[in-house]
């Protein structure tokens, strides 16, 4: 808004402070950075089609799957959910807007920039970054191409809209709850991000903390990765870990929030254990910190340290078990019906716990020392993150969707989107536990033939996932065009839970105060 009334066009755009806008411009780049990450992953599909080197040169096939991971985690999954906050928790607790509004559009408008400068690496002499999502020293640091230092600035960047928009997130939900609503009041998508906001704020830092030692590494002489110079590279490992794996939990814990919204609705039951619940969220993010080295068995650390860092990541099972057996209990005997956020909901409960499943068998010290860096790990964070974090964000658009640009959505097109993409879902990461069982590498361009089958089957699955989220794309896009109208209370719910405030219950899934209606 500018002295002479309120910014048209893109200025509009460019310069809001409103939490409905910038949540917006978050998820529609969110989406955007899903395909292009979606087209890296196409590319790796591309060429394990088949045995043998067919499209694309092993160099950049490590490129792709370098930029596939970081587009994915950083780009995708991350701003969809502080896109989803943006929208949803000033509503949810009745605040008028977020606490800093002009940091609010800062945060948000420094990712284009740096996603454009990561992005643009692929056109640079010496090519992308080769070295993995998890850029490991040496190989990031003495063996990389030039263009790492434009990644080590685009990280930066990333961390410093994480790090403002957390602490946005903080500052609203602390101070600008509507009166009554207490903390136990709150929807759980709310408790979710505010967690997830205080891990982020925890462990940023520590990521900017490690790109910075490559920097120094790279272009200052020291030797902090370098073993000739007296450093360590196990010490990345340490440094990086200890950002990754609270890292995955950010990705997944408000996932967990937007299934404890959705749940309840279509059972048409109050959500079973909300204090529980909270609880839970709380552990899980406490245990994040502990259990970083659990990815690093094979490095060769002593026996105490593998049995410290097995036990506490089996433990992180059990505030996991608690959650998945609180949305199976809300669903027992209620009167489910099955629309299209239901159907993304109950696939994110069964698929996220084989992923659980898959984790535990990772976290058993000697058994991992078989199944590091082979397709089973690969297999077993995909179905972790696919149904987790992708599939959320999936059921909170068809969710929210009505609500956010009032006419509903073609129910017919949602439920095939969703079939297409549970289908192609299983059949691109089901099959890589047993490659990855049988020993196929991870980041390898070419395979033995035996391998062969299961290679083909998950590239047709991919294409299948894949083209699926155009169809979506189409759907949201028809959607927001026009369609039937949206009512007042969007989903079917007893005594109006859904959409209202008066009501004390702490199963809300959305409040707008009457003050602002």
């Amino acid at each position: 808004m500018s002295d002479h009334g309120p910014a048209k066009g893109f200025g509009r755009w460019l310069f809001t402070t409103n939490h409905k806008d910038i949540g917006t411009m978050y998820l529609w780049f969110s989406f955007a950075m899903f395909l292009l990450g979606g087209v890296f992953a196409l590319v790796i599909r591309s060429e394990l089609f088949q045995p043998g080197l067919q499209l694309v040169e092993p160099e950049f096939f490590n490129q792709m799957t370098t930029m596939h991971g970081l587009v994915m985690v950083f780009g995708a999954v991350m701003p969809g959910f502080v896109g989803l906050a943006n929208w949803l928790v000033p509503m949810m607790i009745g605040a008028p807007d977020m606490a800093l509004p002009r940091m609010n559009n800062w945060s948000f408008w420094i990712l284009p920039f740096a996603f454009t400068m990561l992005a643009s690496t692929l056109l640079m002499d010496g090519g992308a970054p080769n070295f993995g999502w998890t850029f490991y020293a040496p190989l990031s640091t003495t063996y990389a191409p030039p263009s790492v230092t434009y990644f080590i600035f685009a990280v930066h960047i990333m961390g410093a809209s994480s790090i403002m928009g957390s602490i946005n997130i903080i500052a609203t939900i602390l101070n600008l709850r509507a009166p009554g609503m207490t903390m136990m009041k709150m929807p759980l998508f709310v408790w979710t991000w505010l967690i997830t906001a205080y891990l982020l704020i925890a462990v940023m830092p520590i990521l900017a903390g490690v790109v910075t030692m490559m920097l120094m590494d790279i272009h200052f002489g020291t030797s902090f990765f370098n073993a000739a110079g007296g450093g360590d590279p196990v010490l990345f490992q340490h440094v990086f870990w200890f950002f990754g794996h609270p890292e995955v939990y950010i990705m997944i814990l408000p996932a967990f929030g937007v299934i404890s919204a959705i749940i309840p609705t279509f059972a048409r039951k109050p959500l079973f254990g909300y204090a529980s619940m909270v609880y839970a969220t709380s552990s899980i993010a406490f245990l994040s910190f502990i259990v970083w080295a659990h990815h690093m068995f094979t490095v060769g650390m002593p026996l105490a340290g593998e049995l410290f860092f097995m036990y506490a990541t089996m433990l992180i099972a059990v505030p996991t078990g608690v959650k998945v057996f609180n949305w199976v209990t809300t669903m027992f005997r209620g009167s489910m019906t099955f629309e299209t956020p239901m159907l993304f909901a109950i696939a994110f409960v069964i698929l996220f716990t084989i992923g659980g499943f898959s984790g535990l068998m990772l976290a058993i010290a000697p058994a991992d020392f078989q199944y590091h860096d082979t397709y089973f790990v690969v297999a077993h964070f995909h179905y972790v993150l696919v149904p987790g974090s992708i599939f959320s964000l999936f059921a909170a658009v068809y969710y929210w969707l009505p609500k956010w640009c009032g006419n509903m959505y073609d129910e017919r097109l949602g439920k095939a989107h969703f079939w297409l993409s549970f289908v192609g879902l299983n059949l691109t990461f089901f099959p890589m536990h047993f490659v990855g069982l049988a020993g196929m590498p991870r980041r390898i361009p070419d395979y033995a033939l035996q391998f062969a089958d299961f290679n083909q089957i998950s590239s047709i699955g991919a294409f299948l996932f894949g083209f699926s989220q155009v169809f979506f794309l189409y759907i949201i896009i028809k959607t927001i065009r026009g369609g039937e109208k949206a009512t007042d209370q969007v989903w079917d719910n007893p005594e109006g839970l859904e959409w209202t405030l008066p009501s004390p219950a702490p199963y809300h899934t959305f409040t707008t105060p009457p003050a602002i209606k």
